[in-house]
């Protein structure tokens, strides 16, 4: 008996005190009641807010310092031309072959944007493992090392932080069913991922009401309004946790823009100056044609070439290397690069163009010392003027970002197709300048054309028409926190998405369909022609059917036949109305339960059965007619995210449509 007791009492002794964690344990199921009584989408959304928030500010001093240690570096190696040109050209080398190494190894999916498999995901297309956790840090390290590469690779973060918000975002759904012990929910999966787009952006830039409304338009084809509030939250959250950052930093005194600008308020633009924008407009809609075309062009070159292919299929650091090695052979500041300001980081190329000042004028008068704030000045050379230094930027940097998109690393696209329409309109800017030194109006006080409006102009208009988004107006003006060149910058990304949605897709549709991801692609035409399409053109005729009365030999058959994850069903072989439909998994557990007609007698397994006694017969919920146009079957594809759709004609099968047959 002593020592059954002694037993016992070991095994109660490491939970002492039951009483009082009974009562612990009851106050913090109280305490969340209380809290998750308003919601738990608040808290989740804050804490995804705020987390990409922490992680995007601290990716940026990482990258900062490492930056500053480069060219630490490159400044005290001496004047030895080798020497330099190897400091110049090691560095990012390195880095860019180990992020595309180390986050190829983890996992296939952590290179490119990945904007384009996330919006393959949220048209209810599964993509196997693309928002798995283990992916995160992947990610996170090669992008860290990506943008450390500087303005040598041109690369921004835009796109990858979207797809790491978004994962952040699944993994927060995972936790809030363990919290809550509920069921998972495929519809608050996707009410996440929408909010984590925002985030994305929004912790980027700083500006939470032009990351929701770029996030809508580059991602969803249609958006649920339920979720707009959601967005706005979780974006706000992040975008104030970023700039709060910076002030606990000692980066800024408080809270202000990313990309602060003091444009003049009192005159900021003549009203004459209304044609150069839509001049400028057309421009950036014509170039974002030619950079569209030319990027899908090199990305199915790229795959095709027996050399390229074979690298990135095997060897992909090596074609990492090759390729950084030739950007940054061109951007070497002794050589070519002192005519593309290659020591200016990308925030600092933006802040160069959005300077208030004309350059035309300042550089009669500039001395060799270099004023505070004169980044300008790197864009001055003493054989060139400012004219052709900007001019061959816009050159060189047009076929320099195409090659960089092939790279095989985690890299965002939309900052360096940002700056580059920002030169473009410094470029018209200060064109305009020139011609017109007093202004528009020759009498009267002078009123000066101010290039850095038509470099706000530019940066959306070239960016919005490569991304076929509008909301780049109003992301400008949240970065620089200027809002006087709000209706010429609206209107020169109207007229570059005149041009551009009309002749291409945009970057990410076309990314889709070189990668040839199971995503429909949006209906260029809007001609009258294209509304008399219907669904009994192009619709699949030959549709594997099941009776009611089918038993064995049939349903063998129809396995046999397809492999479509569900078969329709209709009453009779005679009478072909569709009743409704049948998965395959209960076909086959429908063969495995039933005998073969065949079967000899001593091995039967069961009585002989029909499929409308044995199988569940799941009804039709929608269903086409044949006369269904092809608009109204492309939006009902996309806003129910359907795979499939049966058409029938008075109640009678007559055939089906899925995804291949729209596209």
């Amino acid at each position: 008996e002593e020592e059954v007791e002694r037993v016992l009492v070991s095994e109660h002794s490491w939970r002492p005190c039951p009483i009082s964690r009974r009562r612990v344990r009851g106050c913090l199921q109280w305490v969340k009641r209380q809290l998750f009584r308003v919601g738990e989408d608040w808290y989740f959304l804050f804490i995804l807010g705020v987390l990409m928030a922490t992680i995007s500010f601290t990716m940026d001093v990482i990258v900062t310092r490492l930056h500053l240690a480069h060219m630490w570096l490159y400044r005290e190696i001496g004047d030895i031309g080798v020497l330099k040109y190897l400091s110049w050209t090691l560095y990012p080398m390195a880095l860019a072959a180990f992020s595309t190494g180390f986050s190829q190894s983890i996992t296939p999916h952590s290179g490119g944007s990945g904007i384009p498999e996330l919006k393959t995901i949220l048209m209810g297309v599964v993509l196997e493992d693309y928002l798995a956790i283990q992916n995160f840090g992947a990610k996170v390290v090669g992008l860290t090392c990506t943008l450390t590469c500087g303005s040598t690779v041109f690369l921004g973060k835009v796109g990858p932080y979207v797809h790491l918000s978004a994962m952040a975002a699944a993994y927060l759904g995972k936790m809030r069913t363990t919290v809550t012990r509920e069921y998972e929910n495929k519809f608050k999966q996707h009410e996440m991922l929408v909010a984590a787009q925002a985030v994305g952006v929004a912790t980027v830039f700083g500006a939470p009401i032009s990351g929701v409304l770029f996030s809508i338009e580059v991602m969803s084809p249609h958006f649920a309004v339920r979720d707009y509030w959601r967005g706005f939250f979780a974006a706000t959250c992040g975008a104030f946790m970023f700039r709060l950052l910076a002030v606990f930093n000692s980066e800024q005194e408080t809270i202000a823009a990313l990309f602060k600008s003091d444009l003049r308020i009192d005159f900021p633009f003549d009203l004459l100056e209304t044609f150069f924008f839509l001049i400028l407009g057309i421009i950036c809609g014509i170039v974002a044609c030619a950079y569209l075309f030319c990027q899908r062009w090199l990305m199915v070159a790229v795959k095709k070439n027996r050399l390229t292919a074979k690298l990135l299929a095997t060897d992909k650091p090596v074609y990492t290397v090759l390729v950084v090695l030739l950007l940054a052979s061109i951007t070497f500041p002794p050589g070519l690069g002192q005519f593309m300001a290659s020591r200016l980081t990308m925030k600092e190329h933006l802040i160069s163009l959005f300077d208030n000042r004309t350059w035309g004028s300042l550089v009669p008068n500039a001395s060799g010392v270099v004023k505070p704030g004169g980044l300008w000045q790197e864009w001055d050379h003493s054989s060139a003027t400012i004219y052709g230094t900007l001019t061959f930027f816009l050159i060189m940097k047009f076929w320099m970002l195409i090659l960089a998109t092939t790279l095989p690393l985690p890299a965002g696209y939309f900052m360096p197709i940002f700056i580059y329409g920002a030169a473009i309109g410094r470029l018209v800017g200060e064109v305009v300048a020139l011609l017109f030194p007093r202004g528009l109006h020759s009498e009267g006080p002078p009123r000066p054309i101010i290039p850095a409006g038509y470099a706000l102009a530019g940066a959306a208009a070239f960016s919005g028409s490569v991304t076929h988004a509008v909301s780049t107006a109003l992301l400008v003006c949240e970065a620089t926190g200027h809002l006087g060149h709000i209706l010429p910058t609206v209107l020169a990304v109207l007229v570059a998405n005149a041009i551009s949605q009309k002749n291409q897709p945009s970057f990410y549709d076309g990314t889709i369909i070189v990668k040839k991801l199971p995503y429909l692609p949006p209906i260029r035409s809007r001609h009258i022609a294209s509304y008399q399409v219907v669904v009994e053109e192009f619709m699949e005729r030959q549709v594997v059917a099941l009776a009611k009365g089918d038993g064995f030999q049939e349903v063998l058959v129809a396995l046999d036949a397809s492999a479509d994850a569900e078969y329709p069903v209709v009453e009779s072989t005679g009478s072909p109305t569709l009743v409704g439909t049948v998965s395959r998994s209960q076909l086959v557990t429908f063969l495995q339960n039933h005998e073969h007609p065949q079967t000899p007698q001593g091995e039967k397994l069961a009585t002989v059965g029909t499929l409308g006694d044995d199988c569940t017969i799941e009804p039709i919920m929608l269903q086409f007619s044949p006369w269904t146009s092809l608009h109204q079957a492309y939006h009902l594809f996309q806003l129910l995210k359907l795979q499939r759709i049966f058409v029938t004609c008075s109640g009678e099968l007559v055939g089906a449509v899925s995804r291949a047959e729209v596209k």
